[in-house]
């Protein structure tokens, strides 16, 4: 059977005039352990990209390798048609923005940002300096030391001196890890505005699953030092590939069932005696044994019997087994007939009654946002817990 990286990731350009950054077999070893395992990539310039997974998944590895901090063991990095495997990383137009920022504690924001340029003796410092400022809204702040700023201001510090140098792409290494979850949020959003506005290409390390989601056009999922599944933040979530996609990005309910019938639409899944039905194209799997995948907001509960606005699979006979008011919804734990506790996320819009433990309900949700994965996937791969 394939592995999933070889079902889910789209093969990359074998087009030799590719302008972006591409990564060839590269693989990392450390002693017998594998970090980044025979990956290929493609950037394409101006692209703002995620690389998205738990610690350990080879995604920071791989980020270093780009920026010339570690040798790959064996494949190549090329970078707008030039190789750069071996280049030093003072030769790669590269710059990488840290968790901890790195700021000069004895320079002020101005000589901080400036620093680059006046290092290589560039003309027109001065000019270039005000506009990165301008650019990340902080030019009233520009004879401040960085302890009196803010985190969220040191980090745009540290954005505005890695981007006055023109890299060919930016390298940001869970740069928002540092603040607290308001300002890390309004930072997603001003990061997203500020990539936009120069046009790199930014390479986004994290293993924030929101923060990927938010601001990349494009995330990669990385587990155990390969792609699981790559593509656009919605397409990912809507529509997993494998157990750890389902698991990781968000949550999903897996629940076994088999197939019965297949159609050139439709796929009907016995799940414990319910005929259930997924469409064609959100089915990967290669026999018949499989998990039918379905997100907890995806999921309408109602009173037994009821019938519910999500024609076409309807689960009679649950039972509430735990409730959470967590403000902008409710969240509950359905015990199905088989044993199985469902998540539900309801959202309080207040056309729809709270439900208390022990009561009896019925489930439903349209087939259309279902999804079938293969049974021999272990159903907890990228569960918080297993990270």
């Amino acid at each position: 059977m394939s592995s999933p990286a070889d079902l889910t990731v789209q093969a990359p350009s074998s087009d030799d005039s590719f302008d972006g950054l591409r990564l060839r077999n590269v693989t990392k070893s450390f002693g017998s352990f594998t970090a980044v395992d025979d990956l290929d990539l493609d950037v394409p310039r101006g692209a703002f990209f995620a690389l998205l997974g738990p610690s350990g998944c080879g995604k920071t590895t791989t980020l270093r390798m780009v920026a010339g901090l570690e040798t790959p063991t064996r494949g190549s990095i090329t970078l707008a048609g030039t190789d750069i495997t071996y280049a030093k990383p003072y030769r790669r137009p590269v710059n990488t923005v840290f968790q901890n920022y790195a700021l000069f504690p004895h320079l002020d924001i101005y000589e901080n940002v400036a620093f680059g340029l006046k290092r290589r003796k560039v003309s027109g410092v001065d000019a270039q300096v005000r506009q990165m400022l301008d650019l990340v809204e902080l030019e009233s702040q520009a004879r401040k030391k960085p302890t009196q700023l803010s985190g969220g201001q040191q980090q745009r510090v540290a954005l505005a001196r890695a981007l006055i140098n023109e890299p060919e792409v930016l390298l940001l290494d869970e740069p928002l890890g540092a603040l607290d979850l308001k300002l890390r949020r309004a930072m997603q959003i001003e990061l997203k505005r500020i990539q936009t506005e120069v046009g790199l290409t930014f390479i986004h390390v994290t293993h924030d699953q929101e923060e990927a989601m938010t601001m990349a056009d494009t995330v990669a999922v990385m587990n155990a030092g390969v792609i699981e599944q790559m593509g656009a933040p919605e397409e990912l979530y809507e529509n997993p590939r494998t157990t750890f996609v389902a698991n990781f990005l968000g949550q999903s309910n897996l629940i076994e069932g088999e197939v019965k019938s297949r159609s050139s639409d439709f796929i009907t899944v016995d799940m414990h005696g319910i005929d259930v039905s997924v469409p064609a194209d959100r089915a990967h799997l290669d026999g018949d044994k499989a998990w039918i995948g379905i997100r907890p907001e995806k999921v309408l509960i109602g009173d037994a019997g009821e019938v519910l606005d999500a024609p076409g699979n309807s689960i009679p006979g649950g039972v509430v087994s735990d409730v959470s008011f967590v403000g902008v919804s409710t969240q509950y734990l359905v015990r199905m007939p088989w044993g199985q506790e469902l998540q539900v996320f309801q959202q309080n819009t207040g056309h729809r009654r709270l439900y208390r433990n022990g009561e009896s309900v019925e489930l439903s949700w349209r087939p259309d946002y279902a999804f079938l994965l293969d049974h021999s996937q272990d159903a907890r791969a990228g569960q918080e817990d297993d990270d």
